[in-house]
């Protein structure tokens, strides 16, 4: 097995591009059926397809990878998957082709920031196939919080190993295959349960459908240009409720259908989640009460904190509208996200809850210098290398949002638009202030920027860390001949 584990990668990246080519021939028939344009789709199942053959060739099913090469298949996945996907977008779309990948790579990695302006250019299908884009996005980067990241040690997911559904042995694929199982069983059922909701409360077919996709996956890509500002008040509940499960750890989730109900009231992450959203909600409804009637500022004041906090992106009301205070709330709640293990993008409520105990804990060392001050999350001690993980995490996070802020300043737009847009993007949120306000686009920006602004939201998704370690100087250091290039740790 040890000759293999250099051809892990190519096997990863032919066996997403087949799931892709596969589903894109779906959507050929589903557009072709319904009259639309479906040369795009298919030219999209053809890549994929294509590449499927050449990669798998190359690559090996039993191969048994090291931390490299699986690095290797996570940033190569995240690449050419919405590469692929961008296809239906550039043949059957109005959009070119760095247009087009923006829109992909939003759209796997669950941002929700669009490019398009005409929707109603934009052919059902395709709009269908963007939110599935979310779908899917949502349930790999799961799988890969869940599964892959803790095991490789990666901005502090090592805490989490142990809760994971599935084997507790360190091999990877085992691993992958038997969480994966545990966590779709969950991700379907909800997803079907929210689209039946959103029917019985007065969607459409089609909308619910294309909703309840993007909102477990925490993606905020809707069929309507306007969000959910075009809907009543039912929806906007069902979809909070949505978007509570989708910032949620799912391994907790499963551990709770799963018969095991007293787990998420014992997590102290899931309380901390729960307490942000209710404390935000709470100061959104009271700032919010002179411009809507009592319940209509509840409704919106829920819904925003829930869609700002687990990135999702929905809009219930032009919020870019709303009072500098009230923006301020969500703004904060942009810097906090939803659970690890879950679909939400952002720096993640455990992480905060490790630095505040650690700044803590440094702060009582200036009056105990020789205490012995261990860092405690719940029960459990949190382990120093997770701490430096999460620290260099946070510095990582907020080096990169201040760096495409200034970036985008000089190229030309105002400080509100780049800010928010750079932590929007790295956040995977969708929606910000200013020229990207929650019923505007990206379309303005110039192809400089949005390639800037893809590359944010592929970092922010991959938990930045994971991004940067190709930039140190010992990813590019080449082992002993014979030993082949990728599998070395």
């Amino acid at each position: 097995m040890t000759r293999y584990r250099s051809r892990y990668a190519p096997f990863v990246l032919g066996t997403g591009s087949l799931a892709i080519g596969a589903v894109l021939a779906l959507f050929t028939l589903a557009a072709a059926l319904a009259g639309e344009t479906w040369q795009g789709f298919a030219a999209g199942a053809m890549l994929g397809l294509l590449l499927s053959l050449v990669l798998r060739r190359v690559g090996r099913a039993r191969a048994e990878p090291a931390r490299r090469e699986a690095l290797i298949a996570v940033l190569g996945t995240w690449l050419l998957i919405p590469a692929i996907g961008a296809v239906p977008f550039v043949v059957a779309g109005p959009l070119g082709p760095i247009d087009a990948y923006f829109e992909s790579m939003s759209g796997f990695t669950t941002t929700g920031a669009t490019v398009i302006v005409d929707f109603e250019r934009t052919g059902r299908v395709l709009m269908m196939w963007r939110s599935l884009t979310q779908w899917i996005g949502g349930i790999g980067i799961i799988v890969l919080f869940i599964a892959i990241f803790p095991a490789l040690a990666i901005a502090g997911r090592q805490l989490f190993f142990a809760e994971a559904p599935g084997p507790t042995e360190d091999r990877l694929l085992p691993r992958l295959r038997n969480t994966a199982n545990a966590i779709l069983v969950v991700y379907v059922g909800l997803t079907a349960v929210v689209a039946v909701l959103y029917v019985l409360v007065g969607m459409g077919p089609y909308d619910a459908i294309a909703h309840a996709l993007t909102t477990l996956a925490a993606g905020g890509f809707s069929p309507h240009p306007l969000s959910f500002e075009s809907y009543g008040a039912g929806a906007s509940w069902v979809a909070s409720v949505g978007m509570l499960f989708a910032g949620a750890n799912f391994a907790l989730l499963y551990r709770t259908f799963g018969g095991r109900p007293r787990d998420i009231l014992r997590d102290p992450e899931f309380r901390a989640y729960a307490s942000i959203l209710a404390a935000a909600a709470a100061l959104l409804v009271f700032l919010l009460g002179q411009t809507y009637a009592w319940g209509e500022a509840l409704r919106h004041a829920v819904f925003q904190a829930l869609s700002i906090m687990t990135s999702t992106g929905y809009a219930s009301a032009d919020f870019a509208l709303w009072s500098p205070q009230a923006q301020g709330v969500l703004v904060a709640l942009m810097f906090v996200g939803g659970s690890a293990g879950s679909a939400a993008g952002g720096v993640k409520v455990v992480r905060w809850l490790i630095l505040a105990g650690h700044t803590r804990r440094e702060v009582q060392r200036v009056l105990h210098p020789r205490a012995v001050l261990p860092l405690r999350l719940g029960r459990r001690i949190v382990p120093e290398e997770v701490v430096r993980a999460v620290a260099a995490f946070a510095t990582v996070y907020l080096v990169l949002t201040a760096f495409s802020t200034l970036a985008l300043v000089l190229m030309g737009h105002d400080a509100l638009t780049a800010f928010t847009a750079s932590l929007a993007c790295i956040g995977n949120i969708g929606p910000g202030l200013g020229a990207v306000g929650p019923m505007l686009s990206y379309s303005d920006f110039h192809g400089v920027a949005k390639g800037l602004l893809i590359f944010d939201m592929f970092a922010g998704r991959l938990e930045v860390v994971t991004v940067f370690v190709v930039f140190a100087r010992g990813w590019w250091r080449l082992p002993r001949r014979g030993r082949g290039w990728a599998y070395r740790a």
